[in-house]
């Protein structure tokens, strides 16, 4: 057999033909001889003929069924195939398509690390810097934290905002007055006012202790002795750098810290007033540049008014310059008046050489004279009296 199919069809045929043929059997053995039992017979045959028939129709729908199954599988192992190839194609592309894309994501994942590599580097050295920072941020605080120290810090501070805004021959650094007291910085300022002394210490201790209070009770305490150094050096200044005669009737604190500027301005205005009345003036580093600038243009002021009587002289003495200069324009004017003149008779002369020219040029060629009022000459002058013969 071909399939499981054609099997149960050829037991189903045999089975029928069992059937037919017991009962025929059986049919006889019951009517032997008679018509009925011949038309039952006749009727089984009938249905025997039918059911062979039958069963040949159905091997025939077998076989043609079996040619559709056979052509159902070729289809179905062609589009098997075709598909399996379609799949390899496609896993191919799929294949190459991810190769790809994991190289170029393996590439910028190189590139991203050579970048944060780079990075780290450039973190790893401002780390660095920081650290060093604030190691200097320590020594700056260790420096502050002494008198001397911090009124060196102030002085070269002080020094360097001065030199930026003034003229070298504006200012004297660590100047000694006649008193002995040397000042950190004197700018020579014109009477007046007069020199101006700047001192650069400032108390520092006190606003510290004030800032890191604990309490209102220790802030409270560190405020009253803040005031009170505050007080002192502006007091100490004006006995010791404001010396009539000398310098001028002012003089200048300065703070080189904004913070401590700002906190006297923001908490302590009667430390203000008292500078006021002491004509001690707290400058910041800001604000002292702010003044430079102002004394800067004072200085080329008193300069300039120093110099007024030299630029008074050489404007009168210009002013005689023009003055002789139109003098010699108004010659030199008569001189070309009288050369025009005379070039104005030397080319009549010149016309009329040019006229007589003509004329002897017509005879010579012995043309016509044109008549005289058509011939434009200069009026002819008296003739000498000829002597007789």
């Amino acid at each position: 057999m071909q399939n499981p199919m054609e099997l149960i069809i050829f037991i189903v045929a045999i089975a029928a033909g069992v059937l037919v043929f017991l009962l025929t059997f059986f049919l006889m053995r019951r009517g032997r001889g008679s018509k009925v039992t011949q038309e039952a017979a006749q009727e089984v045959a009938q249905r025997t003929a039918n059911l062979e028939h039958g069963l040949s129709t159905l091997y025939a729908s077998q076989n043609e069924l079996n040619g559709r199954l056979d052509q159902l599988t070729q289809g179905l192992e062609m589009s098997h195939t075709y598909l399996s190839q379609l799949l390899e194609e496609r896993l191919g592309a799929v294949h190459q398509t991810l190769g790809q894309n994991l190289s170029e994501q393996s590439q910028k994942t190189q590139e991203s690390l050579g970048t944060l590599a780079t990075r780290l580097a450039v973190i790893d050295e401002a780390q660095k810097n920081i650290i060093e920072l604030s190691g200097q941020v320590v020594s700056l605080q260790e420096v502050l934290a002494n008198r001397h120290t911090r009124g060196a810090f102030g002085e070269i501070q002080l020094e360097g905002i001065v030199k930026n805004a003034l003229p070298p021959n504006a200012y004297r650094l660590q100047a000694t007055l006649a008193s002995g007291k040397r000042v950190d910085c004197l700018v020579n300022m014109p009477n007046p006012p007069g020199p101006i002394a700047i001192d650069a210490k400032f108390p520092l201790e006190s606003y510290r202790a004030m800032r890191e209070a604990g309490d209102d009770t220790a802030r409270q305490a560190a405020q009253r002795q803040f005031r009170a150094d505050v007080l002192a050096h502006i007091k100490a200044i004006c006995e010791r750098y404001i010396a009539p005669g000398e310098t001028a009737d002012s003089a200048i604190m300065f703070l080189p810290s904004e913070a401590v500027y700002a906190e006297l301005h923001a908490s302590f205005p009667d430390v203000i007033e008292e500078g006021f009345r002491k004509r001690v003036w707290i400058v910041s580093p800001t604000t002292l540049m702010a003044t430079l600038n102002t004394v800067r243009a004072i200085l080329k002021d008193a300069q300039m008014r120093e110099q007024a009587h030299v630029i008074q002289t050489e404007v009168t003495r210009m002013t005689d310059d023009v003055r002789r200069l139109g003098e010699r324009v108004g010659k030199l004017k008569k001189h070309f008046g009288l050369t025009e003149a005379d070039i104005d008779e030397v080319l009549k002369s010149t016309e009329a050489i040019a006229k007589r020219i003509v004329k002897i040029e017509g005879v010579q060629l012995g043309e016509v004279p044109a008549p005289r009022e058509a011939v434009t000459q200069p009026p002819a002058r008296p003739a000498a009296a000829t002597p007789a013969a």
